[in-house]
């Protein structure tokens, strides 16, 4: 790839003597800061830019490229050497989720998985994870807590809760009258439901609760213990009405959708993100060009459960396991099938079945079956931003946006693994607060 130049003497520079790099720093964000010295990758899939810098005020962007001068009050993060990105995204976690065996999830009150859930959303921020989406899980006031800043934790957007019909993906009732997946509190509702009328108040609840998106089971799953991933699930009809109640107050709906019929009724029926995709065909590829959905495709997902039932064989079901092998080809070759036609692809890993922090795993499988190293990055950059409903504020690195940016050790398009090395990841911003900052050891 070929790669832009500043001008000869970087902003660094001319802006007069180095400064030592800054550790970590707590609220409030500081009013100038500038990182110089980097190859900047802006997310938008341009040309890499050595000895660039980046100016941050107020906790968004105000410049960034080949400067000629920094602001006089400007703290400066020296940065030489190293590679500027917009913070990642993931387009699908469980943060309330994590390897427990059946007894285990039984066992854990309420309060204890909100702090378990707290412990993961950290570990996300420190994998350099500024934003996410929550595809069911977590509720409104989890994410009001990382917005005021009561702990630390990417950024988030949320389903709240996932529709499913009686018997679908999402329902976990085993033969015994035991719940599989448990929700609890007035902060979820019961979101089993079938047929127009039932589904259209569920939605309402939903919505009510503070979801920003709708997400529904279109299909079965790997997970769930009594149905198949080729199963269809809801109504086309079923699905419109959802499609329909979350138009109506500016909000679109996600599909957990594997296989190919249950793809094809959420795409026909409006739904704008279809969640793991693992059974594409050309027409349900081209469907989702035509009505430019986006495909979320957790490559990370299947391959996370046969590592955990290696490490955790109780916390797997036996036939989660034989559906997990059956899947794996599968969704790497319809993944690989919808980049080539163009599909927009958004990252999303749907950790929680696998382990928290371990998301930029994703990218790697992505340049594994044919993404370059550069659309992986714009998957879990731009993509992503538009995907979550975030693009206007996250994403990219442009003048105007929030400071959400990481700065690591080496040249991710020469190694997109180093991204899954936390001990690189030299430094985390988010809206401009410095997360993480170890340049200067």
């Amino acid at each position: 790839m070929r790669r832009a130049r500043c001008a000869r003497g970087d902003a660094h520079r001319q802006a007069g003597a180095a400064r030592p790099g800054r550790r970590r720093v707590t609220a409030p964000a500081p009013g100038t800061t500038a990182i110089t010295g980097v190859t900047l990758i802006d997310g938008t899939g341009a040309d890499p830019v050595p000895g660039a810098s980046i100016v941050v005020q107020g906790g968004r962007i105000a410049s960034v490229g080949c400067l000629e001068t920094l602001p006089r009050d400007a703290t400066v993060i020296d940065a030489s050497g190293a590679t500027l990105l917009p913070g990642l995204i993931d387009s699908h976690v469980h943060l309330y989720s994590s390897w427990k065996s059946m007894q285990q999830r039984a066992l854990t009150p309420p309060t204890l998985a909100t702090f378990e859930a707290a412990q993961n959303a950290l570990t996300t921020l420190d994998a350099g994870f500024t934003a996410v989406r929550e595809a069911s899980g977590s509720p409104a006031g989890f994410k009001l807590a990382i917005e005021r800043g009561l702990i630390p934790g990417p950024r988030m957007r949320i389903a709240v809760a996932a529709l499913s019909q009686t018997g679908g993906h999402g329902d976990g009732r085993l033969p015994s009258g035991v719940r599989f997946w448990r929700q609890w509190g007035p902060e979820w509702i019961e979101t089993i439901c079938d047929g127009p009328e039932e589904v259209r108040k569920t939605v309402r609840g939903v919505l009510r609760l503070g979801a920003d998106f709708v997400k529904l089971h279109a299909t079965g799953g790997v997970m769930s213990p009594s149905d198949e991933p080729g199963s269809p699930q809801f109504t086309e009809e079923e699905i419109a009405v959802m499609v329909y109640e979350a138009r109506m107050v500016g909000k679109t709906c996600m599909a957990h959708a594997q296989a190919t019929a249950g793809i094809k009724n959420a795409v026909r029926a409006g739904v704008e993100s279809i969640e793991h995709g693992f059974y594409l065909d050309e027409e349900a590829i081209a469907m989702m060009i035509e009505r430019d959905a986006f495909l979320v495709p957790t490559i990370h997902a299947p391959r996370s459960i046969v590592l955990r039932e290696e490490a955790t064989p109780e916390s797997v079901l036996p036939q989660s396991l034989r559906k997990a092998y059956e899947v794996i080809d599968a969704n790497a070759e319809s993944f690989r099938a919808a980049h080539e036609a163009g599909v927009r692809i958004a990252m999303g890993t749907d950790v929680g079945v696998g382990v928290h922090g371990t998301n930029a795993w994703e990218l790697e499988l992505m340049t594994q079956h044919g993404m370059t190293p550069m659309e992986s990055i714009v998957a879990t950059t731009k993509t992503a931003s538009e995907c979550i409903h975030m693009a206007d504020e996250i994403g990219t690195l442009e003048p105007g946006k929030l400071a959400d940016l990481i700065v690591v050790d080496g040249d991710p398009l020469e190694e997109i693994t180093l991204l899954q090395d936390t001990e690189r990841l030299r430094l985390i911003m988010q809206g401009g607060r410095v997360h993480k900052d170890t340049l200067a050891a």
